[in-house]
């Protein structure tokens, strides 16, 4: 599958528990218009937008009046969806992305390969279970539902850290800046970044 035309990519997804609308480009200036019902997901994917330089545009409606956790999971599927719709089999970009961002006290490392093998490594450890009224435990759910349908390994590494709030910050702008490395587009190659050829 090639990559969308100018890498740009809409995935729709309704289901009894949610509706959800996604409009991606990987080419963006950092653009964001996100609505999700779950304000706390808003600003974290506003923060991975802006520093990853993505356009991206999120319209979503769930059960949130049961908790936010299908709302959350389901934001993952389709942003992952996004993404692989947006670069196709992965042709002629740099594959690897690496990232550290420090937010005042916390510091997180997030790596990542679109290597059509998903695989989530989340070395978070999180001592509040509350931001808000945000549950902690969905940003794994979320990540998890991510690499799943973007076919992305991602590592994602808290070196240190104290502020619950700073640490997830740290972690959805060091994931957007590793998949902006991970997204350029590689000059030297036809296909994709494999010594066999394909992924």
């Amino acid at each position: 599958m090639s990559a969308a035309p100018g890498r740009k990519s809409e995935i729709k997804r309704q289901t009894r528990e949610t509706d959800i609308k996604v409009n991606l480009e990987i080419d963006g200036q950092g653009r964001a218009e996100i609505i999700t019902g779950v304000p706390f997901m808003d600003h974290m994917l506003t923060l991975f937008t802006v520093h990853g330089f993505f356009n991206l545009t999120i319209k979503a409606k769930g059960d949130t009046e049961i908790d936010d956790h299908h709302t959350v999971e389901d934001l993952g599927i389709c942003l992952g969806q996004a993404f692989k719709e947006a670069l196709g089999d992965f042709s002629a970009i740099k594959r690897y992305g690496l990232a550290a961002v420090p937010m005042d006290e916390a510091l997180v490392r997030v790596s990542g390969d679109f290597s059509n093998r998903p695989y989530l490594h989340y070395g978070a450890e999180i001592k509040d279970q509350k931001v808000g009224r945000f549950d902690t435990a969905l940003v794994q759910e979320f990540l998890r539902a991510f690499t799943l349908h973007a076919g992305l390994t991602l590592h994602v590494e808290v070196a240190h850290g104290s502020n619950t709030h700073h640490i997830l910050e740290a972690i959805f702008k060091a994931t957007g800046r590793c998949l902006d490395q991970a997204t350029a587009k590689e000059p030297r190659m036809t296909g994709p970044l494999s010594s066999k050829g394909s992924l």
